[in-house]
């Protein structure tokens, strides 16, 4: 009952801000504040994003999407492999944990001139980006949660008998599992912001060459279409994740 309730005021109150939002950005348009060249009115752009999704918003929506998920799947299972070992085996962690510590504050985007260098504008390039970008928040949030492991529960392991896989899957994963999925929560915003600006960058499909396309045109309108899609695009996706989170941690909470 607790959590019902509490899903519902922040529900209430994430609406009451959106409200919020959207009535400060009429007012501003209907003054005259800011030029409706440059930002359109809330009618204008439901009016466009309305035009939109009876022509082509759903092809690429639906391709930006695909690309987020396959970047952020496929990061999130090697970031858990690969952070499992790092911070079960305490020597690799403590070599790796120096390298980790220089490539984490890289901003994802500081690689995409290089990708494009090496690769140029690609499918591939454009899918690896996004996994790369994608790949450090679950990664270190892996080692983290693996690393910071109750020592004394190595201890029963051990008493037990247990291998060293079956401490990983039976003690040290459970006890890892809020961090991971706090983890992939922030990697799956870096991977729609990458599909975003690799699309934009390669040309490829979906909603980054959209509203690029529509700037270059002066559609302010088709802009923020766009811009509503990809929000309601994070907000699924983090709804969806924070439910998916409530179910697996329901054992915390019994």
């Amino acid at each position: 009952m607790r959590g019902a309730a509490n899903l519902g005021r922040d529900l209430g109150l994430a609406v009451v801000g959106l409200g919020v939002v959207a009535a400060v950005w009429w007012a501003v348009t209907a003054v005259g504040l800011v030029s409706r060249a440059f930002l359109p009115s809330p009618e204008a752009a439901w009016a466009a994003l309305q035009r939109g999704m009876a022509r082509d918003l759903p092809t690429q929506t639906g391709a930006t999407v695909w690309l987020m998920l396959q970047g952020w799947l496929a990061a999130s299972a090697v970031a858990v492999l690969l952070g499992s070992l790092i911070g079960i085996v305490r020597p690799v962690r403590e070599a790796l944990e120096p390298t980790l510590e220089f490539l984490r504050p890289l901003p994802a985007s500081a690689i995409i001139p290089v990708a494009v260098a090496v690769f140029g504008l690609t499918p591939g390039m454009v899918l690896g980006v996004v996994v790369f970008g994608s790949l450090w928040p679950t990664l270190l949030a892996t080692v983290h949660g693996f690393k910071n492991v109750e020592p004394r529960l190595g201890e029963v392991s051990r008493a037990l008998g247990l291998s060293r896989l079956a401490f990983v899957w039976k003690i040290g994963l459970p006890n890892a599992v809020p961090d991971i999925i706090a983890g992939m929560r922030l990697a799956l915003t870096v991977a729609l912001i990458l599909a975003v600006v690799t699309e934009m960058l390669s040309g490829q499909q979906g909603l980054g060459t959209a509203i690029l396309l529509a700037g270059r045109a002066f559609r302010s309108a088709d802009i923020f279409a766009g811009l509503l899609l990809l929000a309601a695009i994070g907000l699924v996706s983090n709804v969806a994740l924070a439910a998916a989170e409530r179910h697996l941690l329901r054992w915390r909470a019994a």
